[in-house]
């Protein structure tokens, strides 16, 4: 008997479709000084020993001898010079390992900042690019730098972290894995100088890297991880399976145009509860015809512009909707896309508001069906951002 192919749903047909040629490994930790870096080289070495072309791009030793020691005879493609304020600076290579093309790459420092001068602002977009040239990517991030639970590490912490990766790139990987170490080892391995320098150390065990802390950020890690897992195994599930489908998740996040903070609180939340339901998901803000964008002035404009920046960087799919009636917007919006779940914000602060915000999610399910609806205290203040970010 000729064996057959299972159909493949379209909903994955696309996700596939836009996936690089290259595979990408992520490595996640709950805080510096796990072993990512130590675990991506001796990956490194194990494959190179299997005749594995491997190269790397970008390793951070940090001045720890243990890790140093990893990277054995793996080849570095040398490191470019960029002249920056008076300076000369390191940076990755990226042309050099296009122009290379190895079967797999090492990049460290996944979060990190490109210096000025170079082709992308973030190295997540150099990742990017030599997946797109079918070079497979090892990589490593700490849980804090994911984008959607920057405001919760903050909240937790007190710390600011400015370089973030948007959940976007998460959704790229093949394989997350988390690297795992106990509370104790971890702040051991702190007191030792296996993490900072000694100067550093008591004010770290003190700040960061407290018993409470790393409990709660090696949560999220595990979350992560346990997460992407779920999701590959219902993405691996739905390839096999043939014949009717469910219907696919969706979520809509509803954003205020007149609230930009809100709004991302909104819109980080949103990302979860996507990546929670292994959902595709729209955020959708409705104005007046005669306020559109390109009609607004450019503060407007400039408003508009950020929430969009941020919604892609989420994962979202982001549209204005004009209309002179939210709610009818918003319906005809849900059942064009097929929506199964919509998120609104409420701010508890504006008595007006909030009773508008009553009245639009009533009567946003009295006129829809099968939709599940979803409400998100978006008044919380931020905490401010500490000095050393």
């Amino acid at each position: 008997m000729a064996e057959t192919q299972d159909a493949v749903p379209e909903d994955i047909l696309g996700v596939l479709k836009e996936r690089p040629a290259g595979r990408l490994k992520i490595y996640i930790g709950s805080a510096a000084g796990v072993g990512k870096t130590y675990q991506m080289l001796l990956e490194g070495r194990r494959l190179k020993a299997e005749g594995v072309d491997v190269k790397i791009g970008y390793v951070e030793t940090h001045g720890r001898a243990e890790t140093r020691a990893q990277i054995g005879d793996l080849e570095q493609i040398p490191l470019r010079q960029v002249s920056y304020q008076g300076r000369e600076w390191g940076e990755m290579n990226l042309p050099e390992i296009l122009e290379r093309r190895p079967q797999v790459a090492i990049v460290d420092e996944l979060a990190h900042t490109n210096i000025p001068g170079t082709e992308h602002a973030k190295r997540y977009q150099d990742v990017e690019d030599i997946l797109k040239a079918g070079i497979n990517v090892i990589t490593a991030i700490n849980i804090q730098h994911i984008e959607s639970l920057n405001p919760y590490v903050e909240r937790l912490t007190g710390i600011k972290v400015r370089e973030t990766v948007p959940d976007r790139i998460l959704g790229l990987a093949d394989e997350i894995i988390n690297i795992d170490l106990s509370i104790e080892d971890h702040r051991e391995r702190l007191r030792r100088g296996k993490i900072y320098p000694s100067e550093k150390i008591e004010s770290a065990l003190r700040g960061f890297f407290t018993p409470e802390n790393l409990a709660a950020l090696r949560e999220m890690a595990l979350r992560e991880v346990a997460s992407k897992v779920e999701y590959q195994t219902e993405e691996q599930r739905l390839r096999r399976e043939a014949g009717p489908l469910r219907r696919p998740e969706r979520v809509m996040v509803c954003l205020d145009p007149d609230g930009t903070d809100s709004s991302i609180v909104l819109l980080r939340r949103g990302a979860r509860i996507a990546g929670r339901l292994n959902a595709d998901w729209f955020a959708v803000t409705v104005v007046r015809n005669d306020q559109a964008p390109h009609q607004a002035l450019s503060r407007g404009r400039q408003e508009y512009l950020k929430l969009e920046r941020v919604a892609k960087d989420l994962g979202a799919q982001f549209a204005i909707l004009e209309s002179n009636s939210v709610l009818d917007a918003l319906v005809r919006f849900s059942e064009d896309r097929g929506i199964t779940m919509v998120i609104f914000g409420k701010n508890p602060r504006s008595w007006w508001r909030l009773r508008l915000f009553k009245w639009l999610t009533l009567e946003f399910l009295m006129h829809t069906d099968g939709v599940d609806v979803q409400i998100v205290d978006t008044s919380a203040r931020p905490l401010s951002e500490h000095p050393r970010g």
